[in-house]
């Protein structure tokens, strides 16, 4: 019998059980019915971070950003290219700060962008400032 891993629906925000061995065959919500793993990042926001950082059984990938942060929208394309390569060994999402500044408080953001590896609820990994799609993959890999 596989190992079964918890996913967060990036849609919906439902829980799915997925065996293990099923994780790269691209798996869809029993609740909502569409893709677990479609290579974006996911939004979060106040509503929805706890729910991904802590149920999802796979590491979470957080880039804390901002809308008016030049390097931040600069990085935007190649972080969207990093979950194409990461996915679904690892789920990758995106949090406005000024959209959920509490969340940006309560992880203490000083600077974005940032980057939170995330595994179990727990922050494992932090790196600050813009990377390169190449970047991104390295460090994150080099993390879990």
């Amino acid at each position: 019998m596989s190992e079964s891993l918890h996913i967060v629906c990036p849609h919906c925000d439902g829980i799915n059980r997925v065996p293990a061995a099923k994780l790269h065959e691209h798996p869809a919500c029993g609740k909502c019915k569409q893709a677990l793993f479609d290579a974006h990042p996911v939004e979060l926001g106040s509503g929805n971070f706890a729910q991904h950082i802590s149920r999802n059984d796979i590491p979470v990938l957080v880039d804390f950003w901002a809308p008016w942060c030049g390097p931040c929208r600069a990085m935007a394309p190649a972080f969207a290219r990093a979950a194409e390569k990461l996915e679904p060994g690892m789920r990758l999402a995106k949090l406005n700060t000024e959209e959920a500044q509490e969340l940006a408080a309560r992880y203490n953001i000083r600077s974005i962008p940032t980057l939170a590896l995330f595994r179990g609820g727990r922050e494992i990994a932090r790196q600050a400032g813009a990377m390169d799609a190449g970047g991104i993959v390295q460090w994150a890999r080099s993390k879990v």
